[in-house]
């Protein structure tokens, strides 16, 4: 499917079907958002794939709307970093060294950048930073998904702290920034025959 018209064919599904996704898909789907664009390169999140029924069921609480939860098929939990200490960049550069076969001298320019990116920021904002990152790696997921002609309904109406203590998330390194269902939409979802609505391009696009 060319990508204008599986964004065309995508909608945030309110109902789907329960029916599983092929793993390569799934896969496919993954490493679009592994490949995303990150700022610095930093990628100050990961992801938590949730595929156990038992597990889906815990998490339904945690949801005002818990339609999509019930009858999705994968639920991903974009976790957010909250915590960019040393020990964190460390890590990056010395996978970079790997990557690539370069040193650390080769790369003491970029480091510095960081560094001062990093001090140039207050925690609240490092946060904030962090969290926007999550986003754009929503869009990549979402675009894959559609590509591969799979449902998607994105979250952020959620009880945090059932997400939290159901996910294990580490509380003072990091949060669920939002939540990503997957799965097929059911026939009885009467929103997959709306119009998609959006502003036209003459009110969307301005040339200056």
């Amino acid at each position: 499917m060319k990508y204008l018209e599986a964004l065309n064919w995508r909608y945030s599904v309110k109902k789907f079907d329960g029916k599983k996704i092929p793993s390569q898909k799934l896969n496919n789907i993954l490493e679009a958002g592994r490949l995303s664009v990150s700022s610095l390169g930093l990628q100050p999140y990961h992801l938590l794939v949730v595929e156990n029924d038992e597990t889906i069921q815990k998490l339904i609480p945690a949801f005002y709307n818990p339609s999509q939860i019930s009858t999705c098929s994968h639920l991903i939990a974009l976790v957010s970093k909250t915590n960019i200490n040393k020990e964190y960049v460390d890590n990056y550069f010395s996978h970079i060294i790997n990557e690539r076969g370069v040193t650390l001298e080769q790369l003491s320019a970029f480091r510095n950048n960081i560094n001062q990116f990093l001090e140039n920021y207050t925690q609240k904002e490092l946060e904030s930073w962090s969290e926007k990152q999550n986003y754009i790696v929503l869009g990549s997921l979402i675009l894959a998904s559609a590509e591969e002609e799979i449902d998607t309904c994105p979250m952020e109406g959620f009880k945090t702290e059932i997400l939290e203590e159901v996910l294990k998330i580490d509380k003072a390194n990091e949060k669920v920034a939002v939540v990503l269902a997957l799965g097929y939409r059911a026939e009885d979802d009467i929103f997959q025959n709306f119009k998609k609505v959006r502003k036209p391009a003459e009110k969307f696009i301005k040339f200056i």
